[in-house]
């Protein structure tokens, strides 16, 4: 997807890798911080007249570092890049194995939000506000709630990312046409502003012959718009308990087409025509359709009622997923905001502290980062990543969007960040969110009253973070 843009003079890109460091260098060139974003991330690596190539390792969870980097290295044929991409669930443990045992490489690592005040906590990551980074200059030029996830808890900087993932609302517009005669995205946003009218939205689709939902979790990107821990103390707010009913009654009134989330069926309906599941094929008590393998899941489903799904609930990198699943159907969607001000994920880079090689590591990271040139390349290399770099999203504010509808995408995410209060994310989320949900599957399927799922769900965390006070 090629992005159509409508006032070409402002188009300049720019996009924003975490960055997380600081400390000595063997280097002689610090690669000083400044003002002046336009072509950073150059300084070392031209500097660098030894004859030999400079060698970084960066450790990562996303792919997007290695296109990074083979682009710097491109540039910059003096160094060589080592770019590794480890799995999520062996990731925290590495890094933690590396860094605790004194490892000088990785130079650059990244984590996402939930783990980073873990990470910033032992110290594996450098301060960057000390010279000669001084990473404070650049402050109001990255979005502000990027800005303060990159920051530990005496705000010292220490990560930045090069883009912002707030949630929004994908939908269908040839549907929202159908069902209710509008596919506007500020009114197609009045139909999700609250559980309530979700639920009667998801009803009102399923009258017309569609389902609203591929999963019952697309609103759990909307759910967190209070902080799990306040104080020391589990914060189960009705807000949460209104989400557990939404996904109940989704669940239960067949408003969905009971596709898991990631599954084959939940992407494929991205694209149009999918088979109605069972509640059954949905817990894997029936284990006769595989949902995870394409060819056998189309045999299996092959005489099943079919429907087509409204809507999403995604990140802005729902972008790129659904850039890789449309088909036939791009063109036909639109973006509008949820329930709540919502956000996930996010690959917020820096770094190591025990790296001997900083001065390359800033280098690329402000290349990443700060370079107003590496993030037009991004943008269109990426089909749509959302940048963090205010000015960069402003001058993109006009660029039209075909996939949506031409729906005007930088300026309803830049819209949709300022909503983001990230005091709201803690260390404790992936646990605690995960027993919830958990509790949430329990009484969906009538495992367990709403009551006794809710008690078990304390046990989990009470057993889990002792030191959490929980006033049941």
């Amino acid at each position: 997807m090629k992005l159509k843009k409508i006032v070409s003079a402002m188009l300049v890109g720019t996009m924003l890798i975490s960055m997380t460091a600081c400390g000595s260098s063997n280097n002689t060139n610090g690669g000083a911080a400044n003002n002046n974003s336009t072509n950073a991330g150059t300084e070392t690596a031209d500097n660098n007249t030894s004859g030999e190539k400079q060698k970084l390792v960066i450790w990562t969870l996303a792919k997007d570092l290695e296109t990074f980097a083979e682009k710097y290295m491109e540039e910059n044929n003096n160094v060589d890049i080592e770019t590794v991409v480890i799995e999520p669930a062996d990731y925290v443990t590495k890094v933690q194995t590396a860094l605790n045992g004194g490892q000088t490489e990785p130079d650059i690592i990244v984590g996402e939000p939930q783990m980073l005040e873990d990470f910033y906590d032992a110290g594996y990551f450098e301060d960057l506000n000390q010279a000669p980074y001084n990473a404070q200059d650049y402050k109001d030029q990255i979005v502000d709630y990027v800005w303060e996830v990159g920051q530990d808890s005496e705000g010292i900087q220490r990560a930045i990312s090069y883009q912002i993932t707030p949630a929004g609302i994908f939908y269908r517009r040839d549907i929202a046409q159908d069902v209710f005669g509008t596919d506007d995205p500020d009114e197609i946003g009045k139909l999700f502003k609250d559980y309530a009218t979700v639920l009667d939205t998801a009803q009102k689709v399923k009258d017309k012959g569609y389902r609203c939902f591929a999963s019952d979790a697309e609103m759990n990107f909307f759910s967190g718009d209070s902080a799990w821990v306040v104080d020391g103390k589990l914060n189960v707010d009705q807000a949460r308990y209104d989400y557990m009913d939404l996904c109940v009654d989704l669940y239960q009134n067949d408003l969905t087409a009971y596709a898991n989330q990631w599954s084959t069926p939940w992407y494929q309906a991205m694209a149009g025509e999918v088979p109605i599941l069972s509640a059954d094929i949905q817990n894997y008590a029936d284990d006769s359709v595989n949902v995870w393998d394409a060819t056998e899941f189309a045999e299996a489903t092959a005489d099943m009622d079919k429907t087509q799904v409204f809507a999403y609930g995604l990140p802005a990198w729902g972008v790129l997923t659904l850039r890789d699943n449309v088909g036939d159907t791009s063109g036909k969607w639109g973006v509008c905001s949820g329930p709540a001000y919502g956000m996930s994920g996010g690959t917020f880079i820096g770094i190591s502290s025990q790296s001997e090689r900083k001065d390359a590591a800033w280098d690329f990271i402000k290349f990443c980062t700060l370079n107003e040139d590496t993030a037009n390349w991004w943008i269109e290399k990426s089909e749509g990543d959302t940048v963090s770099l205010k000015s960069v999203l402003e001058q993109h504010k006009d660029d039209e969007n075909p996939v949506y509808g031409n729906e005007k995408l930088y300026a309803f995410w830049l819209k949709q960040a300022e909503g983001i209060d990230y005091s709201k994310v803690t260390r404790y989320d992936k646990a605690i969110g995960d027993a919830w949900g958990n509790a949430i599957t329990a009484v969906k399927t009538g495992e367990k009253s709403k009551e006794d799922a809710v008690n078990e769900f304390y046990d989990v965390v009470q057993s889990t973070y002792p030191e959490i006070e929980i006033d049941r």
